[in-house]
């Protein structure tokens, strides 16, 4: 990318947030009932859990490929 190692960690820690961000969107939009809904109004954990280990695997994800 650019010459200095630091601009180049922080275009791609900011390229990272945003797929994170973008692939979070799509899976909420994608499960069977309003995820956001279940897990603030109706305290469901499991429906917590389930985002938290979403949320994890999607970061490993785009951590390996940045990597």
């Amino acid at each position: 990318m650019t010459g200095s190692p630091f601009i180049n960690a922080l275009l791609f820690a900011a390229l990272g947030i945003l797929l994170f961000f973008v692939a979070l969107g799509i899976v909420s939009k994608l499960a069977p009932f309003d995820l956001w809904k279940e897990i603030a109004r109706e305290r469901n954990v499991a429906a917590a859990i389930l985002a938290g280990a979403v949320a994890l695997g999607l970061c490993w994800i785009i951590a390996a490929a940045m990597h």
